[in-house]
């Protein structure tokens, strides 16, 4: 037997590296890995990435930290399909991390992940390819990237991949980007809805509930809806709404719906297919309250079309919104409350909503929700607005009382509304009485003041409705509303503004309103808007004018015209045209003034200094501007001893002492005095109260003794004539009388009125000179005298100022029936009295000898 031979092995070449296996505990040592040659090694240092960065934020963010993006996004190109596979899988699962979607961003890795998504990669690349991008896609700059690197086409495609990751990754981020409108007409020129509609049917809630979520952000635009409607898409959507299984994906269907609903073709089409009525009846049976309050959120939107408020009237939509105000939810209270604010646009949905659902909205009102009230609140504005019958429901719910006190919500918008209702509900004379019985005006004075311009100009109309009877406008006197209101005058908001002359307009109809305003700063104010084009409204001249007519020397001298109503009272004085925006001095200024070569201002006062005996209605009216307070003129009131006595100085005012009563006329006999005694003990206590008051004089206008005579006269004479025109025109004959006499035309000139005027001047030592007191007086002088007899005995005539010292009269007189037959009315003609030339003729407005009377 031989020796056995040991068969010597072969050394490996000398070129070739033994196989190593290496095990490493650390992530840097792997992530060095990344960049050998080896494919093999390559692939598995991806795979043990993959592990480490799958379990949590931290160590994704560890990876980024050891420089493992940059590599790992190399290899996304790598030509090993494996390596591209592995390397996509871990950025896929990274790309969560914000920072590491930065890194991606500066690397601009969107190109690479959009070219893994072609037809022939893996699967799984497309899985994570499509998941980085949709972690990508929430910000902006890249979904911009996206769009621009035609990222959309691919992922529509994987629409219909068999995987269902795939599908939901892609649906994900084209939800993502629709947000943007030029991706929202991208996706409709790459006819994404088939494959949208198709998601529908997914065994997988997710990918059906973000099916749906992009459906409800592309059918925001009409053609998408078409192609929707086109494809049969809302049978998959009514076929969702109809399976209870399905309970998950009711709101987002009904979003999709909504969208549809704006058109009035789909809406139609709903209706024919008995659709829109299945909706209607689940809305209310719904226990869904995200989907009640989105179906009337839905309603609403349809309901801006004319052509869709018709069809859901139809299908009595607001049976269904009146009972969706019943619900428990606040929300769906809001919603449907805005949706019947939509549908009252439709006049018989307006009639029929009010007789349904007025009294639910009235007790929204009581609501401790804020967002409830105004939304109750705006739909009663809808409700009653040119609907006096709804008007009438609201009182008749008593919603006077919660309007009111919605007067008061932190809500501008409530605030606003509820003012608007009242406005409405107050054009009906009954129940304005009531509002104003329930206190609007000491409720209204809170808004006034508000900053919000929408509830300034709602406020200011609501005081323009309610002002027009006393009882209203003294309480918003004596709650101090005046004031804001004057205030909204200086604002920039055309309809502030307007309604706020409207509003003064209406509450200067009473004297004590008036003045309170004028003190205010309302004239001033009113005249500097008057002023400027831009500002001025249809109101302000009006309102200007309303308060002028109760500062009648203001409006004579500003305007040069008294209206046949402006009654001239005691206490008028004529001052001669002033320009407008300028401010008429007082008569008591006037008369401190230094005798000067100015116009002499004319004074009107037949009201004796005692105000003992019985006042005439026009005295009464004009007590504001007579006289002081009696408590403290009496009080300041002054026995003058012999040597005080001067001449009785009918321009100026005597100087009186603290704590004296006035001199008695020897008129007065001794009952009188002692009837005088409790009212000098009242004045004598009324004194101590104002005692600490600087000793003043109480100013009174001198009293024209002969005026008094003049009127007294021309009453006796000329009121028992029979008609007005002989009223007229004795009238014109004794005004002509008193003030110098006919006047021929030629020697007009000659009329030497100034000289007398100026006498009478110096005699008082004034400037304000009693009409009595003038024998010789130019047409101004008659016109004015005319007025103020015409005024007392009852005619009523105009006093309209010229140029060049003119001034006339004007007179409406009806003449007897030219064809004889009794009964025919005439219109009054305007007639210009002559005072001047020929007294009492009278000559028609418009004739030629009119126009020679009125100009030089």
């Amino acid at each position: 037997m031989g020796k056995k031979i040991k068969k010597e092995v072969e050394p490996p070449p000398k070129d070739v590296f033994d196989p190593l296996s290496v095990e490493s505990k650390k992530a840097a040592t792997v992530v060095l890995m990344l960049s050998s040659p080896e494919e093999e090694v390559v692939s598995k240092a991806c795979e043990s990435l993959y592990k480490f960065a799958a379990k949590g934020d931290e160590n994704k963010l560890t990876l980024l930290e050891l420089g493992a993006v940059e590599p790992l996004f190399k290899l996304v190109t790598h030509e090993d399909p494996v390596v591209r596979r592995n390397a996509t899988m871990v950025l896929g699962i990274m790309a969560s991390h914000n920072d590491v979607k930065k890194s991606l961003r500066q690397l601009d890795a969107t190109h690479a992940f959009i070219a893994r998504l072609a037809p022939e990669e893996d699967v799984v690349i497309h899985e994570f390819a499509s998941l980085c991008l949709v972690h990508m896609a929430v910000e902006y700059n890249s979904k911009v990237q996206i769009f621009e690197q035609g990222g959309l086409e691919p992922l529509i495609r994987l629409l219909n991949s068999p995987d269902p990751d795939v599908k939901k990754n892609s649906i994900e981020c084209i939800y993502s980007m629709v947000q943007d409108f030029q991706s929202r007409a991208a996706v409709r020129e790459l006819n994404v809805i088939p494959p949208l509609l198709e998601l529908l049917k997914s065994d997988y809630p997710i990918i059906q509930l973000l099916a749906l979520k992009t459906l409800g952000i592309i059918t925001i635009d009409r053609e998408t809806r078409v192609m929707l409607r086109e494809n049969q898409g809302l049978d998959h959507l009514f076929k969702i709404l109809e399976t209870k299984e399905f309970n998950d994906l009711h709101v987002e269907a009904l979003g999709v719906v909504a969208n549809c609903l704006e058109d009035a073709d789909t809406v139609q089409l709903i209706q024919e297919t008995g659709g829109l009525r299945k909706l209607l009846a689940f809305t209310e049976v719904s226990t869904l309250t995200d989907f009640q309050k989105n179906a009337a959120k839905a309603i609403a939107k349809s309901a801006y079309d004319p052509e869709n408020r018709k069809i859901l009237h139809e299908e009595e939509v607001e049976k269904c919104l009146v009972a969706l105000l019943g619900t428990d939810n606040e929300g769906t209270k809001i919603a449907a409350a805005q949706a019947i604010s939509a549908m009252c646009e439709n006049l018989a949905s307006k009639q029929t909503t009010g007789t349904l659902g007025i009294p639910q909205l009235v007790q929204l009102l009581s609501s401790d929700n804020e967002e409830v009230k105004e939304a109750a609140a705006t739909a009663l504005v809808n409700l009653t607005t040119a609907h006096l019958g709804n008007a009438s429901a609201v009182a008749e719910a008593d919603g006077i009382e919660p309007l009111i006190s919605v007067l008061s919500s932190r809500r501008d918008g409530a605030v606003a509304s509820a003012a608007t209702v009242l406005t409405n509900l107050a054009t009906q004379e009954p129940l304005r009485l009531s509002i104003q019985s329930h206190g609007i005006m000491s409720a209204i004075v809170e808004p006034l003041h508000s900053s919000n311009s929408l509830v300034q100009r709602t406020a200011a109309l609501t005081v323009a409705a309610v002002g027009c009877d006393a009882d209203a406008r003294a309480e918003l006197r004596n709650m101090g509303g005046l004031e804001p209101l004057v205030k909204l005058l200086h604002s920039r908001n055309d309809e502030v503004r307007r309604n706020a002359c409207w509003a003064v307009m209406v509450c200067a109809s009473d004297e004590p309103t008036a003045a309170e305003m004028t003190r205010l700063g309302a004239l001033d104010i009113l005249e500097e808007i008057n002023l400027s084009i831009g500002r001025k409204n249809n109101f302000s001249e009006v309102a200007l004018e309303k308060i002028l007519d109760h500062n009648l020397p203001q409006k004579y001298s500003q305007m040069g015209y008294l209206a046949s109503n402006n009654i001239i009272l005691d206490g008028f004085y004529d001052y001669g045209q002033v320009k407008r925006g300028v401010k008429l001095l007082s008569l008591e200024e006037l008369s401190a003034q230094e005798l000067n070569d100015r116009r002499a201002i004319i004074l009107v006062n037949a009201k004796p200094p005692e105000a003992e005996a019985p006042a005439t209605t026009e005295e009464k009216a004009h007590e504001l501007h007579a006289r002081s307070t009696n408590t403290v003129r009496k009080a300041s009131r002054e026995k003058a001893s012999p040597a005080e006595e001067k001449p009785d100085s009918p321009g100026r005012s005597s100087s009186l002492s603290k704590g004296s009563t006035r001199e008695k006329g020897s008129r007065k006999g001794k009952g009188k005095k002692e009837e005088e005694k409790p009212k000098e003990e009242e004045a004598d206590h009324a004194h101590k109260v104002v005692e600490e008051v600087p000793e003043k004089a109480v100013w009174l206008p001198p009293f024209d003794p002969i005026l008094l005579d003049c009127i007294t006269e021309a009453s006796k004479a000329i009121l028992p004539l029979a008609s007005t025109k002989e009223q007229v025109v004795a009238l014109s004959q004794f005004v002509a009388d008193k003030l110098g006499g006919v006047i021929e035309r030629d020697k007009l000139h000659e009329f030497s009125w100034e000289l007398h005027i100026s006498e009478i001047e110096f005699e008082l030592k004034c400037n304000v000179v009693p009409i009595g007191k003038i024998n010789k007086g130019t047409f101004y002088h008659r016109a004015l005298l005319f007025k103020v007899l015409a005024d007392r005995i009852g005619i009523g005539c105009t006093l309209i100022r010229g140029e060049y010292t003119r001034a006339w009269n004007e007179v409406k007189l009806v003449d007897e029936s030219p064809l004889g037959i009794p009964g025919l009315l005439i219109p009054p003609q305007v007639f210009i009295v002559d005072l001047m030339f020929q007294p009492g003729h009278l000559m028609k407005e418009g004739t030629a000898e009119a126009d020679r009377y009125r100009r030089i």
